[in-house]
């Protein structure tokens, strides 16, 4: 077509020609805010190695017994049982005879197991279920006590003496119980002498046993008393934490590199999106790692379950009082802190916000709720089930840290080592990127976990 009209500046098609687009760099869905990473104080450990010292504990935490369900059957090794107190110290020869005196036991959701006030004689593992501990109160009001879940365990000083019960323990769900009798451990005595003797010395020792070590002190006006001498006793083997790393190998060809590095230099997009990708596998590791992630570092008294599934405005408050030294914030799979809003909602209590890093976040009791979506959720039943931690941070609160080495890599990017590993025969460039760090929980108290929180309840209104 001829045109007819006399221009007087430069056309649209031609100017398109010569004009670049606005563009942005490469963008990937899967990155996250990452808040754990920033809530975390940061530690830097200069030897690749983190000693934490402690003050020494009579007594150590109770473990959870580690059973296998097979069917309707549970299983149990021998070793296994050194996880309650009773046993801890007795030959493996003798725990493979014990174990053999178990029986496993199937209760029906709503059974009483034992009854508060009732002679007890049996001592239960609980492989598979949940039951409520519950003790009535001298005016005859009904308290929970607390929760049990698989690999807790109950009743084992009945094997030694007949007391009545001090609380009665109801399955809240089918549950699957290992139970052993006092007559069937009187019939082990008999062939081994020692093991009364063992049992016994076993029992005064849980007796005895107390958090933290007494220190003996005088409290005077006047007069001339005296003083109490005492000293303050350390662990005499401490945990000591060497840095991990996650490593990879980033590839760029060198013609990309050198032909199409405007407005984007390639390689450092590459490299930026490489270290973004690292960092999500470092929270992952934080919260997840089985040797120094925050799940792993939880001991048993300071995780609950849930009183229904759920997780309500009771069971926060319940892990608030487990973590109650200066707590700094909850953790949980966003999943997790809707599911909480929904309850707090349901009831008319709608938590308030607070605003960190530019960015808005439920509380409950001005914690904040800080989400996470690297925590594992278990879909294996019918309502897919989650975990909520609550953490104490800092060295001066003998709390949670983060473990770096800031020597490496500079301010922007602490602890990222990118080393340039040479060009193949194919004109390829390598560049080995690596992040060394760790986690540390300096005190036992210093997080707590709330355990089997369902994330997958509505109530009717919101249907």
């Amino acid at each position: 077509m001829v045109e007819t009209m006399l221009r007087t500046s430069l056309g649209e098609t031609a100017a398109r020609n010569l004009a670049d687009v606005t563009k942005t760099a490469p963008q990937m869905g899967s990155i996250s805010p990452r808040w754990l990473l920033r809530m975390l104080p940061w530690v830097e450990v200069e030897a690749g190695m983190f000693r934490v010292n402690r003050v020494r504990v009579i007594g150590s935490e109770f473990q959870r017994v580690e059973t296998r369900v097979d069917g309707e059957r549970a299983l149990l090794l021998p070793e296994n049982l050194r996880a309650i107190p009773l046993f801890r110290t007795l030959d493996l020869k003798v725990l493979s005879e014990l174990v053999g005196r178990f029986k496993s036991r199937q209760v029906p959701a709503d059974a009483v197991i034992v009854r508060e006030g009732e002679p007890g004689d049996e001592l239960f593992i609980i492989c598979r279920g949940k039951v409520e501990v519950v003790r009535n109160s001298r005016s005859g009001e009904r308290s929970i006590l607390s929760f049990l879940r698989d690999g807790d365990f109950f009743g084992e000083m009945a094997l030694l003496r007949s007391e009545p019960r001090n609380a009665t323990v109801r399955a809240v769900a089918p549950t699957l119980l290992l139970v052993l009798n006092r007559a069937s451990a009187k019939a082990l005595m008999k062939r081994h002498p020692k093991l009364l003797a063992s049992l016994k010395e076993a029992a005064a020792a849980r007796s005895s046993e107390s958090s933290s070590i007494q220190l003996e002190t005088t409290a005077t006006e006047d007069g001339e008393p005296t003083i109490m001498p005492t000293f303050v006793d350390y662990e005499e083997h401490p945990l000591e934490i060497a840095l991990s790393s996650i490593i990879t190998t980033l590839r760029v060809h060198s013609r990309v590199m050198d032909l199409y590095k405007q407005p984007f230099d390639q390689l450092r997009e590459q490299a930026r999106l490489v270290i973004e990708a690292m960092k999500e596998r470092q929270e992952w590791e934080l919260i997840n790692n089985d040797r120094f992630g925050l799940g792993s570092n939880i001991v048993p008294s300071m995780r609950i379950t849930t009183r229904t599934g759920p997780p309500t405005p009771d069971d926060l408050d319940e892990l608030l009082s487990r973590v109650w030294k200066e707590p700094a914030f909850f953790l949980a799979h966003p999943a997790a802190i809707a599911a909480f809003g929904r309850e707090c909602t349901s009831r008319g209590v709608p938590p308030p916000t607070v605003t960190l890093f530019g960015s808005t976040f439920l509380t409950w009791r001005g914690v904040p709720l800080v989400p996470s979506d690297k925590f594992v959720i278990d879909r294996s039943r019918k309502v897919p089930t989650t975990r909520i931690f609550l953490v104490r941070c800092g060295q001066e609160r003998r709390g949670v840290v983060g473990l770096h080495q800031p020597s490496i890599g500079d301010a922007r990017l602490p602890s990222f080592a990118i080393r340039f590993n040479g060009i193949d025969e194919k004109a390829i460039a390598s560049y080995l990127v690596t992040v060394y760090f760790s986690l540390a929980v300096l005190s036992d108290d210093a997080v707590g976990s709330l355990d089997g929180v369902e994330i997958g309840n509505y109530s009717d209104d919101a249907a």
